[in-house]
Formats: structure tokens, C-alpha cells, sequence
């Protein structure tokens, strides 16, 4: 079982690192830095782009990135409806709040915004997916039934994003243990894992079970459960 500490009120998982085969990497280019002042405070957004297909990411940061210290770091998947549309069918918008409420909090940190709606498969089967949901199926069944994996996100990209910001190792907000072993098996340092258990509401409960039943997140119940790093 990992160590755990408390930190400014969340338990802090200690994760020891792990390794898995890597599949093809996701390049991006830098493209331009600019302040973005939010109800959070001012950070700096930093684009990127994939030059195979145009797809364009952002990292947000504050504070000094440049020392050996670990930085407390999201990777955060675009997600519209939450994000934007406030909707509590989901837990996104609030996970995105929280993140960046405890970047401010620490005075520095990192947010890469990753634009792979709905899991990878976009807005438009996004929906076509929660009608399925509506009709009783649940997120991963919605998913299969269009013809989708559970889950086909990628963070290979992260690797060149902060290569470039100069960020060595990560404390890692997250309730995803396949983001976790993803990011290792690119190179990618975590040092901790820090929960983000934020937005259950009777919209999103059955959700949530989903994402810790067949996607095996580490939700509130069981948060102190050895994650098998």
C-alpha cells in the first residue's frame, strides 16, 4: 500500500513508478504564450499544436516551473458540457475548477487543456452517446454500442509540452489510474498522486460508479485501496 500524507486537506498518495510499452507519440509544437487573468488568478497560457493534424492543446501555469521541486499538475481532457455548459451529468467542470484552485492555493503549477472531447470520440458522438445513456445504458456500454473503446484518450503529447516548460516531475491530480501508468510509460516522472474527488451529485452518481466499477478510478470510497503501481 502507498504511503499516504495530508496536504492542505487532501490525501496525498505516494506512488512508486511504473512502466508500460509505449505506443506512438503524439508530437506538438510550441506556438505563443499570453496572460490569462481568470477568477483564480493570472496564469500563462501556453498553445501547442500537432503539426500531423492540427489539433490544438494549452497548458496553463503559475509560478516558477524552472526549479527540481515536483509540480502539482492536471492533465485535463476538454469536455464542453462541463467545462463550459455547467452540466452535472459528469464530474469534468468540477474537477477543472479544483485544479485550478489548488495551482492558485500552492502559487504554482500546471494545467495541460487536451482536446480530446468525450473520451476521444468527439462531441457529436458525445452526444449520440448520453441519448444512449438516457435510454439506460451506462458510459462505457454507450460507448461500445457506437462501436468505441471505453476510453480512447492519449497523452503522449504531454511529453513535448513540458519538455518545453522545463518540467521534470509531476504531483499529479487525478482519479485515473490508466492516466497515471500512461504518462509514466512516456518518460513522464510522478512522484504523487493527489485525488481530486469534487461534483457528485444525483446527475452524475451512477457515472461515477461506472468510472470506478468498470474503469477502475480511484473514487472516494476507496481512495486508500493499494492502486497496484
Amino acid at each position: 500500500m502507498p504511503e499516504l500524507h495530508q496536504k492542505q486537506g487532501l490525501v496525498v498518495e505516494y506512488a512508486a513508478p511504473i512502466t508500460e510499452p509505449r505506443g506512438k507519440i503524439v508530437a506538438v509544437r510550441y506556438i505563443q504564450t499570453c496572460r490569462l487573468p481568470t477568477p483564480f488568478g493570472v496564469f500563462d497560457m501556453h498553445g501547442f499544436e500537432e503539426p500531423d493534424t492540427g489539433k490544438e492543446h494549452v497548458a496553463l501555469t503559475l509560478g516558477d516551473l524552472s526549479t527540481d521541486e515536483p509540480v502539482l499538475a492536471r492533465t485535463h481532457s476538454e469536455c464542453l458540457t462541463g467545462d463550459a455548459l455547467f452540466s452535472m451529468r459528469c464530474d469534468c467542470g468540477y474537477q477543472l475548477e479544483a485544479a485550478l484552485r489548488s495551482i492558485a492555493r500552492e502559487g504554482r503549477g500546471i494545467l495541460m487543456y487536451l482536446r480530446q472531447e468525450g473520451r476521444g470520440i468527439g462531441l457529436l458522438n458525445k452526444i449520440r452517446a448520453y441519448k444512449l445513456q438516457d435510454e439506460g445504458a451506462d458510459t462505457v456500454e454507450a460507448n461500445e454500442q457506437l462501436g468505441f473503446a471505453a476510453d480512447l484518450r492519449d497523452y503522449s503529447m504531454c511529453k513535448d509540452m513540458l519538455a518545453h516548460l522545463g518540467v521534470g516531475s509531476l504531483r499529479l491530480m487525478t482519479n485515473n489510474p490508466r492516466k497515471v501508468k500512461a504518462l509514466t510509460s512516456y518518460g513522464i516522472t510522478i512522484v504523487e498522486r493527489v485525488p481530486l474527488n469534487v461534483g457528485r451529485n444525483p446527475h452524475n452518481e451512477h457515472y461515477l460508479d461506472t468510472k470506478e466499477h468498470k474503469l477502475g478510478h480511484w473514487l472516494g470510497t476507496h481512495q486508500d485501496d493499494d492502486p497496484g503501481l
